[in-house]
């Protein structure tokens, strides 16, 4: 008869200060960094649209979205520390992966704007007064500096956090590309300085905001996670004595930083499914930092125990979920 075991790694910590994170501490340096972009917004707007500037009204427009990536930040902190009940049986975890999303697509439609205007700019440049621009610039280099400082003393292991830290770093770049542009129309008069500077912003912005939409997209479609091949650890599972099969192998990440893995195992008639167990859940904390495992451990019949490695396909369930990782009938 078959013995079954469908057990949890219980070890999973305290809630969100087991995977080093402070969410009272984040949303204070959040706010910090949050109150710096928005004061220097609005200066950066009204200086830009006196000097005429495109490469300042493109910055401002990035720290709108810097501005926005921080509140959605702050937001998804809050959901995410909401415990799990009812049918939300991870909690609101997740939040914080479709903030670094909308953070993502913000930063690709607002880049695909500024670039159509950067372009036109460049056939027909305005005048621009280089000398506001350089002082915008450099003010804005300072404030971003500060704010960047702020997000690195949160949790940055966070996508979330990750992704508003990125924005500001983005920011910073800009500025500086923006400062050169300014001197250059200060001292040679080339107008079209501006428009270059804000294809550079461009430029970050759309990378950003690629990184961001692939890195949350993996998670959002349950794929393992970076580095981690399922194939490699379900052929060390097997290599563990008296394990013949493994199925249903599932690995993902609920949340940054929050790998889970969960699978059916299938041992030799007679050996102990329990000890089995404690002995993979071991090797995949110690060895993989996959802490959140769950295992169901079933004992094989000796038909199956029996088969060929050609017939593998087949598997142990009616319906089997991915491949079917079974070891040589000759191992054991």
């Amino acid at each position: 008869m078959s013995e079954k075991h469908s057990e949890h790694d219980h070890d999973h910590g305290g809630g969100a200060h087991a995977h080093g994170v402070n969410p009272d501490a984040d949303r204070r340096w959040l706010t910090i960094a949050l109150a710096l972009i928005l004061g220097f917004m609005a200066v950066e707007v009204t200086v830009g649209v006196i000097a005429q500037s495109l490469a300042l009204i493109s910055d401002a427009a990035h720290m709108l979205t810097d501005a926005v990536s921080i509140i959605l930040a702050l937001i998804a902190i809050r959901l995410a520390a909401r415990p799990a009940r009812g049918t939300y049986t991870y909690g609101l975890k997740r939040a914080e992966i479709l903030s670094a999303q909308a953070n993502g697509l913000s930063l690709l439609l607002l880049g695909g704007w500024l670039a159509y205007e950067a372009i036109t700019r460049l056939f027909a440049p305005p005048e621009v007064a280089g000398g506001l621009v350089l002082a915008t610039a450099l003010a804005g280099i300072v404030v971003n500096i500060g704010a960047a400082w702020a997000l690195s003393r949160a949790n940055r292991s966070s996508l979330n956090v990750e992704g508003a830290f990125q924005h500001i770093l983005n920011d910073l770049y800009a500025f500086i590309a923006t400062a050169v542009a300014g001197a250059v129309m200060l001292f040679t008069g080339f107008a079209r300085a501006d428009a270059i500077a804000s294809l550079i912003v461009v430029a970050l912005m759309v990378t950003a905001g690629i990184g961001l939409l692939r890195d949350s997209g993996r998670i959002l479609l349950e794929a393992a996670p970076a580095g981690i091949d399922p194939d490699a650890i379900a052929d060390e599972l097997l290599s563990q004595p008296h394990v013949v099969e493994v199925h249903d192998l599932h690995i993902w990440v609920i949340t940054s930083n929050q790998p889970a893995l969960s699978a059916h195992v299938l041992v030799e008639p007679g050996a102990d499914c329990h000890a089995v167990r404690v002995d993979l859940q071991t090797l995949l904390s110690t060895g993989h930092h996959l802490n959140h495992a769950t295992l169901q451990v079933d004992h094989a019949d000796d038909d199956l125990h029996q088969i060929s490695s050609r017939d593998a396909l087949s598997g142990h369930c009616a319906d089997p979920h991915g491949p079917v990782h079974r070891s040589s009938p000759h191992r054991h």
